[in-house]
């Protein structure tokens, strides 16, 4: 099949595309469990406080201060499946470890720690490698569309997923109810070793020293003026958005006085503002234009953090959670959809893996630094100041938008 021809068919007729969709939208529903049940577990089972709490969602965002590395070594790989593959069976192994901790009576927050720490390396494994896949998969015209479909897909996952998860650590506890995610971790990796791609080119030139291409991936990300721009504004809002990730369930379990289940279903409600904005995300875009969007995106998804210190014990709080996730996760969704489109137009195929690593390593790094600040501060000064500062200052972050190219950009079209 000819370029001009796979880039005329609709998405839904792309069968290497749909079938990593099915995998991937698997591992997505399954991570919504483990993302509940390991706070959870922390929180109630072995009594964390807010700085082990803080340290737990530290752990699990760590390694991706070793994205650049990793991505510059990605880079050089022909075979552009594996990493992908060998990513999620580490997953799977790792959340496996902790059912299996609980029934040896050994389970405990190092042992959590651990788990967390893993299961991140292998998010950078597959988060590095992943760009140079899906542009082999998808035609760059379709690069909206998938995205757009990507991330319905994870808000689907997110109503769902939390309520599911809820449900499952009231019935078989939270050790065990991370079983289920563990076996979606195998259903991505199966999905994924169906889908024929073509391998990587060569260098005719010879290896590049691996010094050289980190320093040119992250010359390359630093000159470029839109992605300089989404890089700052990234990290700002993931600085604030971890903060009040770390102590979300320790708020809502010990301040709102929730169980699992409650939980899980405020955060079911709110992520259909997650779904709706994936699914609205074009057409706002034509409307405001794909700049704007994407501004609006980060100032949706942050700021309804501070509206979290309003909620009262019971089910006042679950409803003022539940309306705070709903609209941080339609901001969000505005945000996600036109940026990773935005990076993939933008971002030379050579580097594609080496500056996801750098673009990684600075905006999922600074989510464990978020987490740890996040923890020790509501350690001194309590929950909700903490999270009213985190929100106002996520808020911020649409400051790098205005000041770059990208407040102008009516279209990726215009990109050329």
């Amino acid at each position: 099949m000819s370029t001009s021809t796979a880039e005329a068919l609709p998405l839904r007729r792309n069968g290497r595309f749909l079938r990593y969709w099915f995998g991937h939208a698997t591992s997505m529903f399954g991570d919504q469990i483990s993302a509940l049940a390991m706070p959870y577990l922390a929180a109630t089972t072995l009594h964390a406080g807010a700085g082990q709490l803080g340290v737990l969602t530290a752990v699990l965002w760590a390694p991706q201060l070793l994205s650049l590395l990793v991505g510059t070594g990605v880079d050089r790989l022909r075979r552009v499946r594996r990493p992908l593959i060998v990513a999620n069976l580490m997953q799977c192994l790792t959340v496996a470890a902790v059912p299996v901790a609980a029934v040896s009576g050994v389970l405990s927050m190092p042992l959590l720690y651990g788990v967390g720490l893993v299961l991140g390396a292998g998010a950078v494994l597959y988060g590095t490698s992943y760009p140079r896949f899906f542009v082999r998969v998808v035609p760059r015209t379709r690069y909206v569309t998938a995205n757009s479909l990507l991330s319905t897909t994870g808000s689907a996952a997110n109503i769902a997923g939390p309520a599911l998860g809820g449900a499952l650590i009231q019935l078989l506890t939270a050790p065990f109810a991370m079983l289920a995610d563990a076996v979606t971790f195998l259903v991505s990796a199966a999905a994924i070793r169906t889908v024929d791609v073509a391998a990587a080119g060569t260098d005719d030139t010879g290896p590049e020293p691996y010094l050289r291409r980190l320093r040119a991936g992250v010359r390359y990300l630093r000159r470029h003026p839109h992605l300089r721009a989404s890089l700052g504004c990234s990290t700002t809002m993931n600085f604030a958005a971890f903060v009040v990730q770390a102590l979300l369930v320790l708020y809502a379990t010990r301040g709102l006085q929730l169980g699992a289940g409650r939980i899980g279903a405020a955060l079911a409600v709110g992520a259909v503002g997650g779904l709706i904005g994936a699914m609205a995300s074009g057409r706002i875009a034509v409307i405001l234009g794909t700049g704007r969007t994407i501004a609006l995106g980060a100032v949706l998804y942050c700021l309804p953090f501070a509206g979290l210190v309003l909620a009262g014990p019971g089910t006042p709080g679950l409803l003022v959670l539940a309306g705070v996730e709903a609209v941080s996760s339609f901001g969000v969704m505005l945000f996600d959809v036109h940026n990773n489109a935005l990076r993939a137009t933008v971002t030379r195929d050579d580097m594609r893996a080496r500056v996801s690593g750098a673009y990684s390593t600075v905006n999922y790094g600074i989510r464990p630094v978020g987490a740890l600040v996040g923890g020790v501060a509501a350690a001194h000064l309590g929950l909700a100041p903490v999270l009213a500062g985190a929100g106002a200052l996520g808020a911020l972050s649409v400051l790098w938008l205005l000041a770059s190219p990208i407040r102008r950009l009516r279209s990726l079209t215009d990109l050329g």
